[in-house]
């Protein structure tokens, strides 16, 4: 399985929901809680190019976008194959 990166915040109702998705299907992801370490936000905001609401995900290093793009994802049956290695 690809490596999944979450940049997030802890109040941010949909850093929660991408979160629950992910957890759901079994999926380990890593954190990056960027209010906890604000260092980090510029390297989410390159990295998004220019993202600068939470959360931001990428999976296998690429950025999918944030927790509507990804449930999109997950509806239209594409998460399942994004996440395969």
């Amino acid at each position: 399985m690809k490596t999944v990166e979450l940049y997030t915040s802890p109040y941010c109702g949909y850093c929660h929901a991408a979160k629950r998705l992910l957890t759901n299907k079994g999926v380990s992801f890593q954190e990056v809680d960027v209010m906890a370490n604000p260092d980090k936000r510029p390297e989410m905001e390159r990295r998004a190019k220019g993202g600068r609401t939470v959360p931001q995900i990428f999976i296998g290093g690429v950025h999918v976008g944030g927790c509507d793009e990804l449930h999109a994802l997950e509806r239209a049956g594409k998460l399942d194959a994004l996440l395969a290695a």
